[in-house]
């Protein structure tokens, strides 16, 4: 599993410019199954997503298909968790 944090670069001022792409990209990953949550980290940071059932590598690829990395909007950086624990609500992140 792995949690993406997606900050702004000081390209920031270009993220309207490229939203509706972002939302896609987002779309596409949540109907994938593989993007589990997507939000804003405050204040006015960036974004963060949860990600799944997908290697590094196929990730990385994924990132820079996104419109706001391919523009240098944000810079994502990636934090892979080995996960151990969780609620009962959660366990399927465990397998």
């Amino acid at each position: 599993m792995f949690i993406v944090l997606l900050r702004f670069s000081d390209k920031r001022a270009l993220a309207q410019q490229f939203m509706e792409g972002h939302n896609a990209w987002l779309r596409r990953g949540f109907d994938d199954g593989v993007v589990l949550l997507a939000g804003s980290l405050q204040p006015q940071a960036g974004g963060a997503i949860l990600v799944h059932n997908i290697s590094r590598a196929d990730l990385e690829m994924r990132l820079n298909e996104d419109p706001f990395v391919a523009a240098d909007v944000v810079k994502p950086d990636i934090l892979e968790v080995a996960a151990s624990r969780a609620d009962e609500r959660l366990a399927f992140l465990l397998g």
